[in-house]
């Protein structure tokens, strides 16, 4: 007996995630263009803006891959304990 574990995210929710993402990058690198402020503090703001970037995916990996731990290990679970039910014989009498 083997079960699937299947994704709860719909490509929907990917193309989503990906817009928002794609329009606030977009928002962001043209607020910092159109700023009134020296050439410096444009550097600095674009460089916060890439560290922020960059610890984002960072942050989704560290996520992604503690979801992906827990459904490997409560599948050993699972299967340690249809293991043991299989194994049980509950008419069994010990003498």
């Amino acid at each position: 007996m083997s079960t699937t574990v299947k994704s709860s995210t719909t490509p929907a929710f990917l193309v989503q995630a990906a817009i928002s993402f794609g329009v606030s990058l977009a928002a962001c690198v043209i607020g910092i263009a159109y700023l009134p402020v020296g050439g410096w503090i444009r550097a600095f703001l674009g460089l916060a803006l890439l560290y922020a970037v960059t610890s984002t995916f960072t942050l989704a990996k560290c996520v992604r891959d503690r979801q992906e731990e827990a459904t490997v290990s409560g599948r050993v679970d699972q299967a340690r304990l249809d293991k043991l039910l299989a194994e049980h014989d509950p008419f069994r009498v010990d003498t």
